[in-house]
């Protein structure tokens, strides 16, 4: 899943960022809300991170704003403002969840699933394919019932695939999803991870489980 950290300290957003790619998640800083507002206007986000002190505004402006626009993922503030006033604030304002600062991370992570679990409601959690299985939640794949191991984008990368059954997935598709505005067209990066997953998923070449399209993209088989 992506998430969005909102954090202008370098250290803190790298140590959660680092926590949150290690569960397979996919994630992207914005360090001021400029930056967030664009984030969140380019790119579907499944959760937020959200510090307060932003060097151009406050968070709490920013959460307003967006739920005020519809948008109703979970929002998790992270925020050394720890009084309790603050933390009613914020919550009554349409955060899901106030964790202050200093904190520890593995409660953090705990909040994290806990929020995504909530939130999942109608949507699909687990996704098939075949033999495959893709556990969202717990971020797990497996094949055949055994465990594959999978980078964070390998597994975005599976996860937009089988939410696309049948579907040809343009190379800007998929670039869109998976890399937002960071990747280079010019690169060949996404064959490279579509050559992984046929590694670790496919049974054999004469049964693939991605076809190529030819100057287009590739297809769930």
């Amino acid at each position: 899943m992506k998430i969005l950290i909102v954090e202008d300290e370098r250290r803190v957003a790298q140590f959660v960022e680092r926590a949150l790619a290690e569960l397979s998640h996919t994630t992207r800083v914005a360090p001021t809300c400029a930056a967030a507002r664009d984030a969140l206007a380019d790119t579907p986000f499944d959760a937020v991170i959200l510090d307060l002190g932003l060097p151009d505004g406050d968070g709490l402006a920013l959460l307003r704003e967006w739920r005020a626009s519809g948008f109703n993922e979970p929002v998790l503030i992270l925020s050394a403002r720890d009084a309790v006033s603050d933390r009613i604030h914020g919550l009554d304002l349409g955060a899901d969840d106030y964790l202050p600062k200093p904190f520890v991370i593995d409660e953090l992570i705990a909040r994290i699933r806990s929020l995504l679990r909530r939130h999942a409601g109608a949507k699909t959690t687990v996704l098939t394919h075949g033999a495959i299985r893709l556990d969202l939640l717990s971020r797990a794949a497996t094949l055949d019932g055994q465990p594959v191991e999978l980078t964070s984008r390998e597994f975005a990368l599976l996860e937009l695939f089988l939410q696309n059954p049948g579907r040809v997935l343009t190379r800007t598709l998929i670039a869109e999803k998976i890399w937002d505005a960071s990747y280079d067209m010019e690169t060949n990066l996404i064959d490279v991870y579509v050559r992984r997953l046929r590694k670790k998923l496919e049974p054999s070449p004469d049964r693939p489980l991605l076809k190529t399209i030819r100057g287009t993209g590739y297809q769930l088989a």
